[in-house]
């Protein structure tokens, strides 16, 4: 006589005594599973385990979680961006490429971009105006990209090269990039404002100088060793002398007070007013230089320059 199986006997004896379904991946519902994350608790296979402070969690736990977490940023507010000074890369290798273009296509690259108050040209007796009196604002800031002399750009380029990383990496890309044109716009206004509007100015020396202004803040800020820093500035403070009649000091004065103001105001904010304090700081050095630019061209259309 053969036994027959009972009613919770057999292959449907799991499904149907009241045991609990083996869990299986959210994600991949064919792999079982008896891991799951520790955040949502929802069963992960391998390929969807990351792994955390304890246990594991889901894919779309950690991208939530690195949304959800402050970025790390440095004492001056900038966010950590690691050590490759891509701002610096960048704004030198815009410069290389300016003067490139000086090369190949010649002297009009300079007539189009170099910071000139005023010119006229005659042609059938109609005077053309030029220049950032007659409307071309855009040279106050173009002409800080441009060199025509290739001594020039090495000098500024190298001297970028030595301060800009180091400053990136204290203030972050958007701070520092700020800090680089905003000084670059200020030399640009100071020479602008007390140089002949018919004298082309041109180079990046402005905002080298702002980059000189703010180190000099930082520094002193952080209680930091400045000997290599004063060869180099010995070194443009040098050229400048020698080289006065062909550089405009006026932007390089410019630029240097702008750094150091902007420098003061990023090295000391308060930390819990510091996105504050800085934003006005770098708004009032902008609108003393649209200030004196207007003045400017107020006067040289007067005909009083």
């Amino acid at each position: 006589m053969t036994d027959q199986p009972g009613p919770d006997e057999g292959p449907e004896a799991s499904q149907s005594s009241g045991h609990p379904p083996v869990p299986t991946c959210y994600r991949h519902p064919q792999r079982e599973t008896y891991i799951r994350c520790q955040r949502c608790e929802r069963p992960i296979c391998p390929d969807c385990q990351r792994q955390a402070a304890v246990g594991f969690q889901c894919v779309e736990c950690v991208r939530e979680g690195a949304r959800s977490t402050p970025a790390a940023r440095t004492r001056f507010g900038g966010i950590v961006r690691g050590r490759d000074g891509l701002v610096t890369k960048v704004l030198i290798g815009l410069n290389l490429l300016v003067f490139l273009a000086t090369v190949v296509v010649g002297r009009s690259v300079e007539q189009e971009l170099s910071l000139v108050g005023n010119r006229f040209f005659f042609a059938d007796a109609v005077g053309e105006s030029f220049g950032v009196a007659g409307g071309a604002y855009w040279r106050l800031l173009t002409s800080a990209f441009l060199h025509v002399e290739i001594w020039h750009l090495a000098i500024n380029m190298f001297s970028l090269w030595v301060l800009g990383p180091p400053l990136e990496r204290l203030l972050g890309r958007l701070r520092f990039t700020a800090l680089y044109l905003v000084a670059a716009l200020a030399g640009s206004a100071v020479a602008y404002a007390f140089t002949s509007p018919l004298t082309p100015i041109l180079g990046a020396s402005g905002a080298i100088f702002g980059l000189f202004g703010a180190t000099v803040m930082m520094a002193r800020r952080m209680r930091a060793d400045m000997s290599w820093f004063l060869g180099i500035l010995l070194m443009n403070v040098v050229l400048n002398v020698v080289f006065r009649h062909f550089l405009s000091w006026q932007g390089h004065l410019g630029g240097f007070v702008a750094g150091l103001v902007l420098g003061a105001v990023l090295a000391y904010a308060p930390r819990e007013r510091r996105d504050l304090v800085q934003g006005l700081g770098f708004a009032g050095v902008l609108l003393a230089s649209i200030a004196l630019i207007l003045w400017r061209t107020a006067q040289i259309n007067a005909g009083l320059a």
